[in-house]
């Protein structure tokens, strides 16, 4: 691609710009920065709507009572359950068990506090999500 033909179309990532590499008048490949195109802001926008859904869903789970407030933030911030016992050192199995809204509430307050320094939130954020 030619320097001039880099496309620039704005999307989801507007704000953010990245470089790519293109041909300049000589046939040098130059790094040119770009925007975005088209192809990439539609499968970035369908990605998205993905997300926004899990993270909806979960949340109406937590509301119903049919998982705890885990779940959302696992959701929310786009990490699993085996990434999240790497953060803080609770078991894969014991996260799971977390999941049900009857074993959430039994946790004691060290373990609330775990999940909530490895999400980032206070406890009280972790137990009443948005």
């Amino acid at each position: 691609m030619e320097k001039d033909q880099v496309p620039q179309d704005h999307g989801a990532l507007e704000s953010i710009r990245k470089v790519i590499y293109a041909t300049d008048k000589n046939g040098t490949y130059t790094k040119v920065r770009t925007a975005g195109w088209e192809p990439e802001n539609i499968a970035l926008d369908q990605a998205w709507e993905v997300i926004n859904e899990k993270v909806e869903r979960a949340r109406q789970q937590v509301l119903s009572g049919k998982a705890s407030p885990l779940l959302f933030h696992l959701e929310k911030n786009m990490i699993t359950k085996g990434m999240l016992a790497e953060m803080t050192g609770i078991s894969w199995f014991r996260i799971v068990w977390h999941l049900r809204p009857s074993a959430f509430e039994k946790l004691s307050q060290k373990t609330l506090e775990k999940y909530a320094r490895a999400l980032n939130l206070s406890v009280a954020q972790l137990i009443k999500p948005e």
